[in-house]
């Protein structure tokens, strides 16, 4: 087997456990529904912290996971693991990362964007691009130059914030956004 086809083994196993994970994750909040509750939280929580060790062997061994090295599905997967990663600095170098690939083509900017976001809010910053929305409320936490953000969500691929917070308003639920 040559070195070309040993590394695209590689990568798709890589991909294959992300997407695995995320499954998941996904398969034991739906059961969480059925469970007493402090049972599916503390599930969902073991998952998370089981993806995010992973995640960060995968990152370690061969940097972040691009739509390039392994499908676009796989890199979201990434994605939604690291935005339910408990470590900071671990979002925090991966949003690094992430705007490598994104500068290099390798990966969707809208990655970036939620994970720029998740990461001000974090840091009591306001975000760029509205994606993070307080539950309590159904409002965007604090954003950097408000009067501008449907122009900076149009460059990373994302609708008008107006229409993403009527729809979740509405009820609508899934919005196309993570």
């Amino acid at each position: 087997m040559g070195h070309e086809q040993r590394a695209s083994v590689r990568e798709q196993a890589l991909a294959a456990e992300l997407v695995h994970r995320i499954e998941e994750e996904h398969r034991l909040a739906r059961e969480a529904r059925s469970v007493p509750a402090a049972v599916g939280r503390h599930r969902i929580t073991r998952c998370r912290k089981d993806n995010a060790e992973a995640l960060g062997t995968m990152v370690v061994g061969h940097g972040w996971p691009t739509s390039e090295l392994v499908g676009e599905p796989a890199s979201t997967a990434a994605l939604m693991i690291l935005l339910h990663a408990s470590d900071l600095g671990f979002q925090l170098t991966c949003r690094d990362l992430i705007a490598e690939a994104v500068a290099d083509g390798t990966c969707p900017a809208v990655h970036h964007a939620y994970i720029a976001d998740h990461c001000a809010v974090e840091l009591d910053q306001p975000q760029f691009y509205g994606t993070r929305i307080n539950p309590v409320t159904l409002h965007p936490y604090p954003i950097r130059r408000p009067g501008t953000v449907d122009e900076r969500r149009h460059d990373v691929g994302l609708g008008p914030l107006g229409d993403h917070l009527r729809a979740l308003r509405g009820g609508l639920g899934a919005t196309g956004e993570l």
